[in-house]
């Protein structure tokens, strides 16, 4: 079989990613309250004092997160919420010139809080947010997953926090997130941060299988969940005389040989990136198909051979 063949004869890859995706968008919270976005700089405020006009101001928060205000000069709100703004220069106000003062903010362009969504989603980019985000608020403003997708995302937060040490990074999931609802994994996207979604891992199926050729690994997958990516097995397979190849930390790849008639062991041998599943054919099936013998992966500088041939 030709790799133009192969890949003809390959599943739609979509088809799994996108039923993940509608888990996803499902899950999303799509109610996230604006009121909690952080104030920032760049972010243009309209700020209103019901009590004098006159001090209404449309400004933009500066790169050291300063607004300057009439009478109150000054004022940092950087990090702030529109409400917590608004209690501040409440207080300000009421200090020495109002003596009950209203404000409110309404943020009319928000700046400040970008978050960026790149690897392997449909829209790769940097995102304006007008609300706290969850993850996966986040990977669904970004289109969701694409057909290369892993289930497991990198999150690199920059604080701008002076004691919160720099730089911090998070490793969620997604397949725990969304299938066992696993909801602390859906954490809290910040202004800044970067989100990147790695490729899939890839393993190899040959031999006695209907859809030979290479697969991405999807979340926890397992040996059987293997074979049927592959079409599961042919008529003519002998499943008691599966290989298993495996590369280990040395190098080296070791040969596992696997029953998989023997109860359990497909549902709890665990797929990993690289892994080579041969599964031998029957005397005749080798003689008409002319197949599952020989193993050669490109780019790999790996080859396998059936021994009882």
């Amino acid at each position: 079989m030709t790799a133009a063949e192969i890949e003809k004869s390959l599943p739609a890859p979509s088809s799994q990613i996108d039923a993940f995706n509608e888990m996803m968008f499902a899950a999303a919270d799509g109610s996230a309250d604006r009121g909690a976005y952080l104030l920032g700089p760049g972010d243009l405020l309209e700020i209103k004092v019901f009590e004098a006009e006159r001090l209404n101001a449309t400004v933009r928060v500066s790169s050291r997160g300063d607004v300057s205000l009439p009478l109150l000069g000054e004022v940092h709100l950087k990090g702030r919420t529109a409400a917590g703004a608004e209690r501040l220069l409440e207080e300000r106000y009421r200090g020495g010139y109002i003596r009950d003062p209203n404000v409110t903010i309404f943020v009319k362009e928000h700046f400040s809080q970008r978050v960026t969504v790149v690897g392997q989603v449909k829209y790769p980019g940097t995102y304006d947010y007008p609300s706290q985000l969850r993850l996966l608020d986040a990977i669904v403003l970004a289109g969701g997953l694409n057909d290369k997708a892993g289930s497991v995302v990198h999150v690199r937060r920059i604080s701008t926090a002076p004691d919160d040490g720099g730089p911090q990074a998070a490793v969620v999931d997604l397949d725990r997130l969304v299938n066992e609802g696993r909801t602390e994994l859906n954490i809290t996207i910040n202004g800044g941060d970067v989100i990147f979604v790695p490729e899939a891992g890839l393993f190899f199926v040959d031999g006695a299988v209907r859809r030979p050729g290479e697969y991405r690994i999807r979340g926890n997958m397992n040996l059987h969940e293997a074979i049927l990516s592959a079409g599961g097995l042919a008529g003519y397979a002998k499943p008691r005389k599966t290989v298993l190849l495996r590369k280990r930390e040395n190098g080296l790849r070791e040969e596992i040989k696997i029953d998989l008639e023997e109860p359990g062991v497909p549902d709890t041998m665990m797929i990993a990136e690289g892994d080579i599943i041969y599964v031998n054919a029957g005397f005749w099936g080798k003689v008409l198909h002319g197949g599952g013998i020989h193993i050669g992966i490109p780019g790999t500088g790996f080859s396998y051979r059936d021994p009882s041939r």
